[in-house]
């Protein structure tokens, strides 16, 4: 058991825990209003988009890929519902349908051209993002939709809880919800069924995966589709926080998205990473933003933050991927001395 308690505390999940105590002691130092019920609830929902995104996007980096595009494939899917639902009078069922298809089209098609063209992921999606954003803002024209029908913009509040005073300050509202069933669902298709277990495999070596039977293109289009299906629910869900629909709201997002994975634990290599430490990648990052606003601190500060993140995890990975290699390379030496 001591051994056990040991192993915890060293595990990256205990280093992410301290790392939020610690900021969040600091913020609520700083700032007044920081540990109020309502604040974190509001910090909640407003990390809720980025926690469906992250999620999807541990599916690609567990299968050893990487997706620049999903900010551009949900606001082609939210904008798409939108114009089907305010424009054309579509009930909300083929309208949701028709945004959630979309995404899980254009994640797709990211699988077929990163599988035939046999080109570095990161590479193709960058293309697509701006591919899917452009035609997008050519087809609109840049023109926001303001009216969505009431059953999508209006606000559904699933619980109340009394704040001070007794007042109704506290609310558990739908993007939470749906951000911790998409949660639920990740974690059971990565850690309970055998298509993750296939995911984790192909991340981890894809040659040994594909002697074991395991189909690449297979395994990619789960991976790509899953995060185009993600994407395109995170689009309905910022639409429906924020009462409408415009061609860019979600464009500039990817870092964040990114940030949070990675920093959750998930490998840029493939083959690592898991639900939990995602989700508090998503928290950290959401409650240091939160904080240096409440404090005052310039946003800019919050960017450059999250640049060094990125750039520290993908440092750790390439001295983790030296590591073996530099240790067989002095077996090697030794061996012919």
């Amino acid at each position: 058991m001591p051994e056990r308690l040991h192993a915890l505390a060293r595990s990256h999940a205990a280093r992410l825990g301290a790392a939020l105590a610690l900021i969040s002691l600091l913020f609520g130092t700083l700032a007044p209003g920081f540990w109020s019920l309502g604040n974190w609830m509001d910090l909640a929902e407003g990390a809720s988009v980025t926690a469906i995104m992250a999620v999807g996007l541990l599916v690609v980096l567990v299968a050893g890929g990487i997706d620049i595009s999903f900010a551009a494939t949900a606001t082609v899917a939210q904008y798409l519902a939108a114009h089907a639902a305010a424009r054309l009078g579509w009930p909300p069922v083929a309208a949701l349908a028709l945004g959630l298809g979309a995404g899980l089209a254009l994640g797709g098609f990211n699988a077929l051209l990163v599988h035939r063209l046999r080109a570095t992921s990161i590479v193709i999606t960058i293309s697509t993002l701006n591919l899917y954003f452009a035609l997008l803002m050519h087809a609109t024209g840049g023109r926001s939709i303001y009216d969505l029908p009431a059953w999508w913009s209006q606000p559904l509040v699933l619980a109340r809880f009394a704040g001070t005073g007794g007042a109704d300050t506290v609310r558990l509202t739908l993007p939470i919800a749906v951000a911790t069933l998409v949660a639920l669902l990740t974690a059971l298709l990565l850690g309970h069924s055998a298509l993750g277990r296939r995911l984790y495999a192909f991340g981890g070596n894809p040659e040994a995966a594909h002697r074991m039977g395991i189909g690449l293109g297979a395994m990619q289009g789960v991976a790509y589709g899953w995060l185009g299906l993600m994407a395109a629910l995170a689009g309905l869900v910022q639409a429906h926080r924020v009462g409408e629909s415009v061609p860019n709201a979600l464009v500039g997002t990817e870092l964040f998205v990114l940030a949070a994975a990675v920093l959750g634990g998930a490998s840029l290599t493939g083959g690592r990473g898991s639900v939990g430490g995602v989700l508090m990648g998503v928290l950290l990052l959401a409650v240091l933003r939160n904080g240096l606003n409440l404090a005052g601190v310039s946003p800019y500060v919050f960017q450059v933050l999250l640049g060094a993140v990125v750039l520290a995890c993908a440092a750790a990975t390439g001295l983790r991927r030296q590591g073996p290699a530099m240790a067989l390379a002095g077996a090697g030496a030794g061996a012919a001395r």
